[in-house]
């Protein structure tokens, strides 16, 4: 479903700073740094995944490389065996739904229902079938009460359910979340992992709520330096060694 080979994103950086050298600009080791690194990563249709690591993991930046926001610098990715290129990105956003960490980011009409239906209308799909499409995402998260409601009147948990439906109504075979719990009080993270639960997509959730991981995911892979440091079961969270070299907390209760 989703294949990463010799993935990396590269950023240059003037060593010097803002005034340096054009052959610092250029690319001198100093002036260039690795976010992403993957040699290999395969992930199967189904598997619901937690991407764990400290903050400048490079968690974020593996996401968007995924999606064609970032480009890649080198290597490959292949989703549903389509190849990451210029002329696919569009094709391949088509099977990727990708909800960031605000919600904010992805809420931007007058109504819920206007932004459920945009990405439809976008892609010109009929009005009628768009209609149908908006009612069952609605119904799906229960959230149809906030049908004719404004996302600035809405509350962290209500934003964030009516983000994923923004990204579910079109019906995407791989779904991304960035920090999904975030912004979010105890009742709206249970209605979240009852919504997640039930969806039968293939998931990859970048998340530093290790709880949350280990009812919503059953794969963990854990970023370090923007390398993947372990790959494994929910195990992986309650292991002190593993956790402890990259960085993080082992899960309560390990």
């Amino acid at each position: 479903m989703l294949e990463l080979k010799n993935a990396t994103v590269v950023y240059s950086e003037s060593a010097a700073g803002p005034g340096g050298t054009a052959q610092e600009m250029s690319g001198s080791l100093s002036a260039r740094t690795k976010a992403i690194d993957v040699t290999a990563l395969s992930v199967k249709e189904g598997e619901s995944i937690a991407l764990i690591g400290g903050n400048g993991a490079g968690k974020t930046t593996l996401l968007l490389a995924i999606a064609g926001v970032v480009e890649l610098s080198g290597g490959t990715v292949e989703v549903e065996g389509i190849a990451l290129t210029k002329k696919t990105v569009n094709e391949i956003r088509k099977r990727i739904g990708m909800v960031f960490q605000n919600p904010d980011d992805q809420l931007f009409m007058p109504l819920v229902s206007d932004d459920i239906a945009f990405g439809c209308r976008n892609l010109g799909m009929p009005a009628d079938l768009t209609a149908v499409q908006t009612d069952e995402i609605l119904a799906k998260l229960n959230i149809s009460h906030l049908r004719s409601r404004s996302s600035l009147r809405l509350s962290a948990g209500e934003k964030r359910m009516a983000a994923i439906a923004t990204v579910l109504v079109m019906k995407p075979s791989l779904l991304m979340f960035d920090e999904p719990t975030a912004f979010l009080d105890h009742r709206a993270r249970r209605a979240l992992i009852g919504i997640l639960k039930k969806l039968d997509h293939t998931k990859i959730v970048a998340t530093h709520d290790l709880a949350f991981a280990a009812e919503v995911c059953s794969r963990v892979i854990i970023l370090k330096d923007g390398r993947i440091a372990a790959d494994g079961k929910l195990n992986l969270l309650y292991d002190k060694v593993t956790m402890q070299n990259c960085g993080l907390e082992v899960l309560n209760g390990g």
